[in-house]
């Protein structure tokens, strides 16, 4: 986890203290500590809590989003959450209500991406906003806030949370030309079927 959380900051994802990640492991969950530094994170600013948000294992207070993570693990069979502050995608969440498929790499995410209703940060109002968000999706954005992703493992939600920022900016840079083209129903089922059939992204032998 703090390796993964030195990426992300690497990757100018997150700036300071701003983010937070979890890993679940059955009725446990890792989860970033409150004020821990993505930039230098060590695996001493991991704690961990149970699904009741008690803490069992760790010196530091979890992160103030613990209710944003706990309530995603309730709802869905994740296994990671990454929630960053990344430029271009907390920009689009100021101006967008949902990010359109521009590219066809959205589509790993699910489709569209929906940004969730503004609510203050480490509430249960915004726990709820995201889950709700994230519904039949690996990714979200969140209003005048940032994003987050979820995955059956912490490599692709970092995975995911680099993708959406990508797209991101690409949308940022279209829209400063023209309005973005958007890749239609017939479109996207084309890329699913040529992701199934090629085995997009996935290292394989040569046939």
């Amino acid at each position: 986890m703090a390796r993964a959380c030195r990426e992300l900051a690497a990757a100018g994802l997150v700036i300071g203290t701003a983010g937070n990640v979890s890993v679940r492991a059955g009725d446990l969950v890792a989860v970033t500590a409150t004020g821990a530094r993505f930039g230098d994170m060590t695996a001493g600013e991991v704690t961990v809590v149970n699904l009741a948000g008690d803490v069992v294992a760790g010196d530091l207070a979890p992160t103030s989003e613990l209710l944003l993570h706990l309530g995603i693990y309730h709802r869905y069979g994740s296994a990671a959450i990454v929630h960053t502050h990344p430029p271009a995608g907390t920009a689009l969440a100021c101006v967008l209500d949902e990010l359109p498929v521009i590219h066809y790499q959205l589509l790993t995410l699910g489709g569209p991406i929906r940004v969730a209703p503004y609510a203050t940060f480490g509430t249960p109002e915004l726990a709820a906003a995201v889950a709700d968000a994230l519904d039949d999706r690996l990714g979200a954005l969140m209003a005048n806030h940032g994003a987050i992703t979820r995955g059956g493992r912490l490599d692709q939600a970092v995975e995911l949370s680099l993708t959406l920022e990508w797209v991101c900016e690409l949308y940022r840079r279209a829209a400063t030309i023209g309005r973005p083209r958007v890749l239609d129903e017939r479109a996207r089922a084309a890329a699913l079927a040529a992701y199934a059939q090629r085995r997009y992204g996935h290292p394989h032998p040569a046939r």
